[in-house]
């Protein structure tokens, strides 16, 4: 009779291996092989099924509408609602403000569940106390009747709580905290990830209730836990910020139900955090003075325009190396944009200091915003402020040309909104745009065409 053979399985990826292996040789994770079993060469056993199959004409569509959470731009970027059942994992750093976020997104949904006639929201916290939890929830005015609120971690008496109160919706901060006393190790790690998320997505779609999940990252800015864990839930979602900035994006990374390329904003202050439906704000300078050195451009985050403004400055180098300082933009790109102006306009910076920022800390990476570094370091290196008004966008290629950009008709409609009236975009694919009232175009094909148009 042959002998069973044991196999090893990653909890990482799924690879299997005849035997133990310290590293996975398809994902390349160390340590996650783990004994499978013995395979078994008989059938599963069969069972009744609870409900029987249909026609799928039959199914009820409706079942799947989305509700609001009470959050609109949570709603913009879960595809306008948290769908029943579904199971919403939230990603960010430690302080980014992921708990903040999800304690106001508890409170304005105890409050519409209460207009509704609905069961409470039940939040679980594991990494804080009840008081804890409490005091900030005072501090952000998030507190509610229909509000639950229970510190546990023992995802069986989770799992109690929500048989006990029937809630129309949980979260659970964080499923890194929480354990399973069936399964062996420690909270956080592997094992007990896997079980936890399974256990929790069980009662998501048995009792058709939805669920947001606090998920923690690693040092290099992966989910915390097994891969696996992001292919079990619906819906995956990654909160950035830079905690010195009151800017937060939140970013639908996987979405089952949605699109994948909304961005909601959120403005984190010592009060709580609110939408920001208009972040215009937070981008472009108030102080309403027409200076050399500062140019508007429009970026997209997702399908989102975002407004923001480039400013650059060229001072004499005291020392014998001049600097090359950015803050906001890409490094590489400016030094970039820096030879080619000088290769194909004349200027030579070769002995100034220059320093190129963003205004209240936005993050602009993508190549549009080339055009608009270039205009605002020619406006501070000749002293001579931009034409008002003036928005500009396009890539700027090492020959000097001007390249085409995606969703130029948004950028133009964005800007039109902001009170913009100049616009300078690259030529190629300007046939395609359609006109927007108040707004002038100027289409060019070079960088030289560029600065005469945007230094009238």
């Amino acid at each position: 009779m042959a002998k069973d053979k044991t196999t090893f399985e990653c909890t990482e990826c799924g690879w299997t291996s005849p035997k133990w292996v310290g590293q996975c040789r398809q994902c390349h994770e160390w340590g996650t092989l783990e004994e499978a079993g013995r395979p078994s060469a008989l059938l599963p056993a069969t069972a009744t099924p609870s409900r029987q199959a249909q026609p799928i004409v039959q199914v009820d569509a409706h079942a799947a509408d989305c509700r609001s959470t009470g959050v609109s731009e949570l709603d913009r970027v879960l595809g306008g609602g948290i769908v029943p059942g579904a199971v919403v994992l939230l990603a960010g750093e430690p302080g980014v403000g992921k708990s903040t976020l999800l304690l106001d997104v508890a409170s304005r949904a105890a409050t519409l569940a209460r207009r509704n006639g609905d069961g409470p929201v039940l939040y679980i916290t594991g990494e804080e106390s009840a008081s804890q939890v409490r005091n900030r929830a005072a501090r952000i005015g998030a507190l509610d009747d229909a509000l639950l609120l229970a510190d546990e971690a023992d995802v069986a008496v989770i799992a109690g709580h929500v048989q006990a109160q029937s809630p129309s919706l949980l979260i659970v901060d964080s499923v890194q905290t929480a354990y399973s006393r069936d399964e062996q190790g420690a909270a956080g790690g592997v094992t007990q990830v896997r079980a936890v998320t399974a256990a929790l997505i069980r009662l998501a779609k048995e009792r058709n209730m939805p669920v947001l999940l606090v998920g923690h990252v690693t040092k290099d800015g992966g989910i915390a836990g097994p891969r696996i864990l992001e292919h079990l839930v619906d819906v995956v979602c990654q909160f950035e910020g830079d905690r010195h900035n009151r800017l937060r994006l939140l970013r639908a990374v996987k979405n089952r139900y949605g699109p994948t390329d909304e961005v909601g904003c959120f403005e984190l202050t010592d009060t709580g955090i609110r939408g920001l439906a208009d972040p215009s704000g937070l981008f472009l300078s108030s102080n309403g003075l027409h200076v050399p050195g500062s140019c508007t451009t429009i970026t997209l985050e997702g399908r989102r325009p975002m407004p923001l403004e480039v400013q650059a400055l060229v001072a004499a180098s005291a020392g014998g190396s001049p600097r090359r300082t950015t803050a906001g933009v890409d490094h590489s790109r400016v030094a970039m944009i820096l030879a080619v102006l000088q290769a194909r306009l004349g200027l030579d910076t070769s002995s100034e200091d220059v320093y190129v920022s963003t205004v209240g800390g936005a993050k602009a990476s993508e190549p549009a915003v080339d055009l608009a570094c270039a205009l605002s370091i020619v406006s501070a290196y000749r002293g001579e402020p931009l034409r008002d008004n003036l928005v500009v966008f396009g890539e700027v290629g090492l020959t000097g040309e001007v390249r085409a950009c995606v969703g130029v008709q948004r950028r133009l409609q964005e800007a039109a909104r902001l009170g913009l009236t100049h616009a300078v975009i690259p030529a190629r694919g300007a046939d395609d745009v359609r006109p927007v009232d108040g707004i002038e175009i100027f289409p060019v094909s070079d960088l030289a065409t560029g600065v005469r148009v945007g230094l009238p």
